[in-house]
């Protein structure tokens, strides 16, 4: 944690006057109206309204909300409104001031954006499931309403994530975890390269320090080495451009931490074989935007006379620029080093949205365009499934999250509309997305005149007919063809009403049941079920109860029975629960009462384990782990990177533990992928090595070879991560084996 700044009166008044003045002079040098005494304003109140009130690091609580109006201004772009809005948007929530008294004094526009903002605070999430979606549909009405609250509440987010090292680790994990699994995205969504790409480093500095460090050690041992290699390519390739009288940038840019551990974790590799973690940018002037499609062009006619082209990777995003207002062109081409080196072709204008989103359009006094029409229909999809959102919190932020995620593919109805998809998106996309009514009775498509089934996955430059039929019925199986957020929500929408007769009768089965066996039937005992049973929602706890899928019977509600804590129990169970003074339930393990705050050991003491191993990643000692408190007050371990731990920490950020291992008392099974060329004896020598030379008990082999090719995948029992590493590497040392890693 930060050491608290000492300062003396004099020296805070110069640090908040200091700060106060970059901010005015980076609105004073922006293309948008001086509207100074507003802001002079804005900022004296702000300054009345947090007076004597301080951050966590110990500085002077307005520098906060300064910040936050920096960042609004010279990192996304925006103007006065946002500035006076930034300056105030924690006033209303921390002092007695009403959203009232900021329409009585600045209008009510100003005061409209910092209601939305009063309304998202304290992050997206809740403590509670419900409390969470509820938030959160909040948070994206006011998208609806005014752009500018989210384009606000991102530069709170990063100043928060730049600043979080004054914070415990317990929240450290839930604000990076929530910033990933949500702000992130959301970030890329809207165009905001660069505020994402630093949610995304700052998120993974602090939920992976050590690998963070790693790769930033190897990034400046490479620097030297790239310089060289970057300026033997760019010089033949300035000297072309020079000729052609431009005037332009062209720099080499490093991937970021976050995207270069991905590609090490998605693709098992080390990071010596990213080889493609620099891009280079070419960057021009031009006064006319009618020229920058033919200039983008011409420098690409120039830069592949040089080097050799990779025809599967050229992207053309001049044409049909991104949902989002991305506009380049990317061709990559091979380096003199012998590696690709992908070079992305743009003007100055498309640099600056590429880096600011859609607030840079305004720089350029861009009024109702494209792009804004584009950012109105992904609102519009938003707002289609705020009508019907899912009743399960997880459930719902997954339905956004599709959208957020996207890569677009763009294919064409047969009367030569285009479409934006997310990329796999199948025939059955197509039909919902164009109608509920197309989607609910679709029963094939064809593309370019050949029949495909509904589930097929459409490819960008598709012509696609869907084909209907009135007797065809939405099929819950249809589901899994869908990775349209719209297409999920009109899907679930048009099941539901045959759900809901199944569902009311099971809740009355469920309701019965329980009072008949003295359970109270509240929302919290039946939420206990749901997470009992791991089905997503009550609706579905419900349905499969109408359905008789699950049975009344005793074990449904055995977690509300607690049973005597006699010798034999707390020999097989080291956990207990009791209360404390004030009602709240406590953890009890081996050594006493579990404190969230300080780092819980993970031991095993005579083969009994004071936690226990999530299925979702099943971690094992030398893992970065986190604990979490589940509704049994058991200790759950998780990878810190894993899904469900990214939905934990998000979601229930006061349940998370710091954790550490401190046994080897106990065997951890670990998976592990093999492929290879197959030569005869090649499986005896794999068997051996593990068995034999290296004294592991090998529970599972699975192995399959196709044309000279073998892969594998078998199931060891291990002390921790230094003996798998040990392992990949004698495994790769055999004969015939390219590749072995550790999978979930």
């Amino acid at each position: 944690m930060a050491e608290t700044v000492k300062m003396t009166p004099q020296e805070e008044e110069m640090l908040i006057n200091n700060a106060y003045q970059n901010l005015l002079n980076g609105y004073l040098s922006s293309n948008h109206r001086k509207k100074v005494e507003i802001i002079e304003k804005a900022f004296k109140f702000a300054c009345e309204a947090h007076k004597g009130v301080r951050r966590r690091s110990g500085e002077p609580y307005i520098m906060h909300p300064i910040t936050v109006a920096q960042i609004v201004s010279q990192e996304i772009g925006l103007g006065s409104t946002s500035i006076c809005a930034a300056l105030l948007h924690d006033v209303v929530e921390d002092t007695e001031y009403t959203t009232e008294d900021i329409e009585a004094m600045f209008g009510k526009k100003i005061a409209q954006i910092v209601d939305g903002l009063t309304k998202i605070s304290g992050g997206i999430f809740g403590a509670h499931a419900s409390a969470q979606a509820e938030n959160f549909r909040k948070l994206l009405l006011t998208m609806s309403d005014d752009i500018r609250v989210i384009l606000i509440k991102m530069a709170d987010r990063l100043h928060n994530m730049r600043t979080l090292q004054s914070m415990p680790p317990a929240k450290q994990y839930k604000i990076a975890g929530e910033t990933l699994y949500i702000y992130a995205p959301l970030a890329h969504r809207l165009g905001l390269f660069a505020i994402k790409t630093e949610l995304e480093d700052l998120s993974f500095k602090y939920e992976h320090p050590e690998e963070y460090q790693a790769i930033e050690e190897q990034i400046v041992a490479n620097t030297p080495h790239n310089e060289q290699i970057f300026a033997r390519f760019s010089a033949p390739i300035n000297e072309r451009l020079e000729k052609l009288g431009l005037k332009f940038e062209f720099k080499a840019r490093i991937k970021s931490h976050y995207s270069i551990w991905k590609k090490m974790e998605t693709k098992h590799i080390p990071f010596s074989q990213v080889y493609d973690y620099y891009a280079a940018r070419i960057v021009f002037e031009c006064d006319n935007e009618a020229d920058e499609k033919r200039i983008c062009w011409n420098i690409y006619s120039e830069i592949t006379d040089l080097y050799r082209l990779h025809p599967d990777r050229l992207r053309d995003w001049i044409s049909v620029p991104k949902a989002n207002g991305y506009r380049a062109l990317h061709v990559t081409l091979m380096g003199p080093d012998g590696n690709w080196v992908e070079v992305q072709i743009r003007s100055r204008r498309m640099d600056d949205i590429a880096e600011r989103g859609f607030a840079a359009h305004w720089k350029y006094k861009i009024g109702e365009g494209e792009e804004e029409s584009e950012l109105a229909a992904w609102l519009q999809t938003i707002e289609d499934i705020l009508k019907n959102p899912e009743p399960n919190a997880i459930d719902f932020l997954d339905t956004i999250k599709l959208n957020l995620f996207a890569s677009e593919i763009v294919v064409f109805t047969p009367k030569g509309e285009l479409v934006t998809l997310p990329k796999d998106a199948s025939v059955l996309d197509l039909a919902f997305t164009l109608h509920t009514e197309l989607g609910t009775h679709c029963i094939a498509g064809k593309i370019n005149h050949k029949l495909v089934p509904i589930s097929h996955k459409l490819a960008s430059g598709d012509q696609v007919e869907v084909l209907t039929s009135q007797s065809q019925q939405p099929n819950p199986e249809w589901d899994k063809f869908l990775v349209t957020a719209k297409g999920k929500t009109r899907l679930r929408a048009a099941l539901r009403h045959d759900r809901r007769a199944v569902i009311v009768k099971g809740e009355a089965m469920l309701k019965q049941f329980l009072v008949e066996n003295e359970v109270e039937a509240s929302s919290d005992n039946i939420n206990r079920i749901v997470s009992l049973e791991r089905v997503k929602s009550r609706d579905e706890l419900y349905q499969m109860i109408g359905n008789n899928e699950i049975a009344l019977s005793p074990s449904l509600i055995k977690v509300f029975k607690p049973a005597s804590r006699g010798l034999l129990d707390r020999l097989m169970n080291p956990f207990g629960n009791r209360s404390n003074a004030a009602g709240e339930t406590e953890v009890v393990a081996a050594e006493g009462k579990i404190d969230t705050k300080k780092i819980y050991e993970l031991r095993t003491v005579d083969g009994k384990s004071n936690y226990r191993i999530a299925d979702c990643c099943n971690p094992i000692p030398g893992d970065t782990v986190l604990g979490f408190i589940n509704d049994k007050n058991e200790v759950v371990v998780h990878k810190m990177d894993c899904e469900e731990a990214t939905r934990l920490k998000s979601s229930y950020g006061g349940r998370i533990v710091q954790t550490r291992w401190e046994t080897k008392a106990k065997k951890f099974n670990v998976t592990l992928s093999l492929e290879g060329i197959d030569r005869q004896g090649i499986l005896q020598e794999i068997i051996y090595l593990i068995s034999t030379n290296l004294s592991l008990n090998m529970r599972r082999l699975n192995i399959s070879a196709d044309e000279g090719v073998f892969q594998a995948e078998l199931e060891a029992q291990v002390d921790d991560t230094e003996v798998v590493t040990k392992l990949c590497k004698r495994l790769k040392k055999v004969k015939g084996v390219s590749s072995a890693v550790r999978v979930r």
